[in-house]
């Protein structure tokens, strides 16, 4: 069917199979005609469509996408320039000087903690691990326990030698390793943060293994303790003894007899309180935590059982003699409930006559002062920690309160305006031994327990305490232990470091066998002599030892021979660790109050007994 075109030719409407590209090629067959006449500018637009062909568009193959070509060449040449700047500014950075920001250098207590450790490696018996780091020791006296028939304690080799001698003695050694885990669970990271609790935990496990060897420990009742390895006499004989000779410990050929005792409360409980302190600083070792508590409550057991103090009737009386084992009970007791949580021991150690033994309601010239013969002061502030954390109330609370009263009261005769201790005239060290020798041990100890107590407060929130009617803050503690502390590094009279090898004047005449003695030397017992009395340097450096001290006048002599002076103990060293370890590093870390009661269960408080019955 066709139609009138408007522009004057056929038009056909009706549908046909062609397709459109047929119809486009057959164009030129239409009626010409048809155009011949001229078209408006309508028309005109409707037949001419667009004035040229559209540009095609080109493409990238990716492979999964197609990709046009415009733009990818956009993004890989704008990841080329990126790359190019990228490069140039790095070249730039790592070409031009820097100035690099160190960290600062750590205080001087940090620097001094790592010297003081270093003392305990020089003191270590037995077989030495590799990485001892004390270049002028070796083995020595490893067949302890087996050169004795009398002893049934056949391996005693390990452990520290006391001083400059090489005896064992165990009551100050487990004093020492007390002192040391006491200070590791107050101050985990500040040891971290020094780089040395690796370190502080290797020497507790050397001594605390050595004791697990003095004892039956896998039993739980015994009936002895080894209490001395060596002997030194002083009654002026000369068969060969630790006194008597003046040799390395690698070249001790006499006999070492072992000291035995069969009651021997103070040492025993002692000896439990360094195993129960340790068994918290290993506490994520399981089995070797669980192996150090079984050993200490054997040995509080066998402390209870069989009372007596154990230099009676012992040279150890000569050396350290215990005064009372009383003190030992209320401090063993304390450290046995932290480690077991067993409540039979909280409730020993707070019980007011076992204080009242111990020396706690009554003063003396003694009183406040910690050492290896006196514990009461550090376990008052033990429970003292307790009561400040805890809160354990009824029936604990009088007696807590009271421990807390007293520590708050020998924290005050450490302060300069009371007159409880003198101290030296121009230096300012507290005479807490009263002017006797060797006051440096005392002195370390007591920087420990105030800078302790002002973190205990710290911790609580607890902005300082009352002495009288005077309040004094936190920060007066801490200062007096920096004061004191400061004194012993070299801020005293003399000028001279009492810590060896610390600073650049300290003594070089140090009273000890194996630092006055060449390496390579093979001197006999008496050979040795000649070394004891030169007047020359010691040929070994025994890195962190701190000696004796000054006298009362704040005068130092450096000479080997007068030991007062000049000789250093494992028992010393131990509270200057636990005194540099707490002043070290930021003062805003303070103590980890968590872990020393991390076996401690929570506290139901026993009700009070009802009042007594009315009566008309």
């Amino acid at each position: 069917m066709y139609g009138r075109d408007p522009w004057g030719g056929p038009l056909e409407i009706a549908g046909d199979s062609a397709t459109d590209d047929e119809r486009s090629r057959n164009f030129q067959d239409y009626d010409r005609a048809a155009l011949s006449r001229p078209l408006d500018e309508t028309q005109q637009s409707w037949l001419l469509g667009p004035a040229g062909e559209t540009k095609k568009k080109k493409y990238v193959d990716l492979g999964c996408i197609l990709v046009s070509r415009k733009l990818f060449m956009w993004t890989v040449g704008t990841i080329l320039v990126a790359g190019f700047l990228a490069g140039f500014i790095t070249m730039i950075v790592k070409l031009v000087p820097r100035h690099h920001h160190r960290p600062p250098p750590p205080d001087n207590y940090t620097v001094a903690l790592h010297k003081a450790l270093q003392f305990f490696n020089a003191q270590r018996s037995g077989k030495l691990p590799k990485h001892n780091n004390v270049s002028w020791r070796g083995n020595s006296c490893l067949n302890d326990g087996e050169s004795d028939s009398s002893t049934l304690f056949k391996d005693l080799s390990g452990g520290y030698y006391d001083a400059g001698d090489a005896i064992k003695f165990h009551f100050p050694q487990a004093f020492a390793m007390t002192m040391l885990s006491w200070s590791v669970i107050e101050y985990r990271a500040k040891y971290e943060a020094a780089g040395q609790l690796n370190h502080v935990k290797e020497v507790i496990k050397w001594g605390t293994d050595y004791f697990l060897k003095t004892f039956n420990s896998t039993a739980d009742q015994i009936d002895r303790l080894v209490a001395q390895v060596g002997k030194g006499d002083t009654t002026g004989g000369t068969d060969p003894n630790d006194h008597y000779c003046w040799m390395r410990p690698e070249n001790i050929d006499y006999e070492r007899p072992v000291t035995e005792c069969h009651s021997c409360s103070d040492l025993a409980a002692e000896m439990a309180a360094a195993l129960a302190s340790a068994s918290i600083v290993f506490k994520d070792s399981k089995a070797y935590s669980q192996k150090l508590v079984h050993g200490a409550k054997t040995l509080f057991r066998f402390s209870r059982d069989q009372r007596r103090r154990y230099s009676v009737g012992t040279e150890a009386a000569n050396f350290y003699n215990s005064t009372s084992y009383w003190d030992e009970f209320v401090w063993g007791a304390a450290w046995m409930y932290y480690a077991t949580g067993n409540s039979s021991y909280l409730q020993l150690g707070t019980h007011p006559k076992l204080a009242k033994h111990a020396g706690a309601f009554w003063g003396g010239p003694y009183y406040g002062v910690l050492s290896w013969d006196n514990k009461l002061p550090g376990a008052q502030l033990l429970l003292t920690r307790m009561r400040l954390f805890l809160n354990p109330g009824y029936p604990y609370e009088e007696i807590l309160r009271v421990f807390h009263n007293q520590t708050s009261i020998y924290m005050c005769s450490f302060l300069p305006y009371f007159t409880s201790f003198n101290r030296t005239n121009a230096g300012g060290m507290i005479q807490l031994n009263h002017g006797a020798p060797q006051p440096l041990q005392y002195v370390v100890n007591a920087a420990f327990l105030a800078t302790l107590f002002s973190d205990y407060m710290r911790a609580g929130d607890i902005p300082g305490w009352y002495c009288g009617p005077h309040f004094y803050s936190t920060d007066v503690l801490r200062e007096f232990a920096q004061t004191q502390i400061n004194y012993i590094l070299g801020q005293n009279p003399k000028r001279m470091s009492y810590i060896v090898g610390f600073g650049d004047h300290y003594p070089r005449h140090v009273h000890h066998r194996g630092a006055s003695i060449p390496k390579n030397s093979k001197a006999t017992c008496t050979g040795g002599w000649k070394w004891r009395d030169t007047t020359k340097p010691n040929p070994n450096t025994i890195i962190g030892a701190m000696v004796g001290g000054p006298d009362r006048h704040d005068g130092f002599h450096d000479v080997r021979k007068n030991y007062n002076y000049t000789e250093p103990t494992i028992a010393g060293n131990a509270g200057l660790v636990a005194a540099l370890v707490a002043l070290s590093g930021d003062p805003l870390v303070g103590i980890d109050r968590n872990t020393m009661f991390s076996s401690v269960p929570p506290f139901s408080p026993t009700p009070p007994p009802p009042p007594a019955p009315w009566k008309p």
